[in-house]
Formats: structure tokens, C-alpha cells, sequence
């Protein structure tokens, strides 16, 4: 196991800049993913760690030793690709083995650690199948069976599942999970999948535009996020959002108006700088009810776009008369009948955001 830190890292490819003062510490052991929208920097900076990329700017230090100019194979890290990339003509066993062969390890040493990795990753009699007898799940195994082999003190894990369909994937997301527990070596996962990323991840690191956004645990940002791309990037649904004026503000609360063009919401709050005169809430779909009482000053009129009835749970998607959409969660409601319907938001569930996407936080 390793721990790594990442210092003040940047990249550019001319004038273009992919990467931006990056710091971040990943402890020994962490399973740690990047995830954020595609051409956000995430498998740059996993190959600056591997050593694929080069680091020109800043520090990267595996065990407290700058391994910057360390080639790859020297680093102590192993990454399995999107792509299996195993060689057709080898078996399971060959293509698991084929680092060790060529660094002449004696054949009992191969077979040892080949059969120890193939026990973790139950391979045991896929071994004399070439990859075109085994499926893309057995395949994907056999390309982690091949980082394995090396003992890396840190795996890297580029969108390994995106090449496999929704089933494989599930089950591949828990063997990864068992593998990780398994090993307790130090795991970076690389993916654009948000709900892969909080199955997967002891810390998740969100990133957009080259920037670190945010990182902690998946509930931690789901639940706190500071700032509007990370609460709208986390979450399917994804956080519902309804800009609005501040009409007063107290010391412990303040009123907002023309929510959805016209209704009125108070919210407990502390210290709101008297400055600010538009927000902008976010709100999860669990946090919004489909009211019963149209008569409260903090009743959205909505009208109902279309019901999404998935058994254990229904979304409901509304439309205000501003446009915006408001997507309900719920166990029990079944929307019939009339499209007209009014919404009501649990005020210990909204969060507030500055026109500028940052937080506003209550003291």
C-alpha cells in the first residue's frame, strides 16, 4: 500500500490548459474516484500518476518520494485500460503472466502469483481460454488479474466498465468493491458515471474544467456540496434548481420571493448578507411533496410534464410557469387526472446558491 500526494500540478497542451493547480492527498488504502463530465482533466491526471503523462508542473509524490521523472514501470503502479487489451492469440493465464515473463521471474514464481490472482478474481478454470472463448466480464477480469500480479502499490483504474452493459457493470462495481477489500491496496477510478462513482469510492474527487470542484466522502457531497456543479453533478435525478429574490432577511431567517414566478418561501438562516439580492435553491427530489393544500403562502403551482412509475419509487416531473423543472420523488404518489398539480419544499432541505454557482452557507 502507498499514499500519494499531488502538489500544484497544471498541464497544458499549448495554449490549452486541461489541468489547474491541482493539490490533493489520497491515503494508503483509499479507494479513491475521479468523476466528473468528459474533457474535465480526470484520466490526464490518472496518467501524470501512472507516469503515461508527463507532470511539468508541480509534484507528485508516491510515498513521499517525488516520482515525477521516475518511469512508469519503476513507480510501483499498475492501470487497467477501458480497453482489455489482451493479446487474442495468448490464454488467460499467459496474458495475466506476460509482465512477469518479461522481466524472466522463475516459473514457479508465475505460476504462484497467477493462481493467487485468479483465486481472488475466480478465473481459476478460465486460465487455458484464450479471450475470444471468454466474456467481456471475464475478460475485464483477466485485465485486472494482470495489474495484480505485479503487487502495485497503487492500482489505477481507467473507466474499466464503460465497454460492458448495465448488468456486467453492476456486477463488476461489487467484484471491485470485494477486490479492493480484499487487497486494501490503494485504489484510483477513473469514470463519468456519477452513481458508479459513490458506489464505488471512499473519497470522491469531483472535477470540471481542470479544476478540483470538490472532494470528501459520496454522501458528504451529495449532501453538502459547495457549489452548483458539484449539487447538480451528484444525484440522479440531479438537484432541482429555482432562482429567486430575496424579499427580507432577519437575523435567523429570510424570505424569498418570486419562486416559480410568484409564490413566497421562508428559510431558517443565519447571518445572510443583506447584500445579496438573487439566489438561486437547490433542492432535492426527496426534499419536494406534491401538496395537498393550495392555500399556503409556500405552494408552488406547477403542472405535471410527465410521471416516470419505476415500482419502488416514481419521479414526477413538473414545470413551473417559469419554465424550470422540478422533479418529485415518492413512494406512495400517483399523479392521475389533471396535469394542474402544486408542489410544496421542505425548507430543512434547501440549500442556497450565489448567481455565482458558490454556496451560500448559514453561520
Amino acid at each position: 500500500m502507498a499514499d500519494l500526494q499531488i502538489i500544484n500540478v497544471s498541464k497544458s497542451y499549448g495554449a490549452v490548459e486541461v489541468l489547474r493547480d491541482i493539490n490533493l492527498s489520497i491515503a494508503s488504502g483509499e479507494f479513491v474516484v475521479f468523476v466528473g463530465p468528459s474533457g474535465c482533466g480526470k484520466s490526464t491526471l490518472l496518467r501524470m500518476i501512472s507516469g503515461l503523462e508527463e507532470a511539468p508542473v508541480g509534484e507528485i509524490r508516491l510515498d513521499g518520494k517525488v516520482v515525477n521523472r521516475v518511469d512508469p514501470a519503476k513507480r510501483g503502479v499498475a492501470m487497467v485500460f477501458q480497453s482489455y487489451a489482451l493479446y487474442p492469440h495468448m490464454t488467460a493465464f499467459q496474458n495475466m503472466a506476460f509482465s512477469l515473463t518479461m522481466a524472466r521471474e522463475p516459473k514457479a514464481v508465475i505460476k504462484e502469483k497467477v493462481g493467487r490472482a485468479a483465486a481472488i478474481l475466480r478465473l481459476e478454470k478460465l486460465l487455458e481460454r484464450r479471450p475470444g472463448e471468454l466474456s467481456g466480464g471475464q475478460k475485464q477480469r483477466v485485465a485486472i488479474g494482470r495489474a495484480i500480479v505485479r503487487e502495485p502499490k497503487v492500482f489505477l483504474f481507467d473507466e474499466p466498465l464503460s465497454n460492458l452493459d448495465t448488468e456486467l457493470r453492476v456486477q463488476m462495481r461489487a467484484e471491485l468493491i470485494q477486490l479492493h477489500a480484499k487487497l486494501g491496496t490503494t485504489m484510483i477510478y477513473v469514470t463519468h458515471d456519477q452513481v458508479e462513482a459513490m458506489t464505488l469510492a471512499d473519497k470522491m474527487v469531483v472535477m470540471n474544467g481542470g479544476i478540483i470542484q470538490q472532494h470528501g466522502t459520496p454522501l458528504g457531497l451529495y449532501d453538502d456540496p459547495d457549489n452548483k456543479f458539484v449539487a447538480g453533478f451528484i444525484g440522479s435525478p440531479k438537484m432541482n434548481f429555482i432562482k429567486a429574490k430575496v424579499e427580507a432577511v432577519r437575523a435567523d431567517a429570510i424570505v424569498l420571493s418570486d419562486l416559480g414566478g410568484r409564490s413566497r418561501l421562508e428559510l431558517p438562516f443565519r447571518n445572510f448578507d443583506t447584500a445579496i439580492r438573487e439566489v438561486e435553491l437547490g433542492v432535492r427530489t426527496e426534499h419536494i411533496d406534491i401538496a395537498q393544500d393550495a392555500r399556503a403562502t409556500d405552494i408552488l403551482a406547477a403542472r405535471v410534464a410527465f410521471v416516470e412509475e419505476l415500482g419502488d419509487v416514481t419521479f414526477i416531473h413538473t414545470d413551473l410557469p417559469t419554465g424550470e423543472r422540478l422533479v418529485v420523488r415518492s413512494s406512495k404518489a400517483r399523479h392521475k387526472g389533471s396535469p394542474e398539480c402544486f408542489v410544496k419544499l421542505d425548507p430543512a432541505g434547501v440549500l442556497l446558491f450565489g448567481t455565482n454557482g458558490e454556496r451560500i452557507r448559514s453561520a
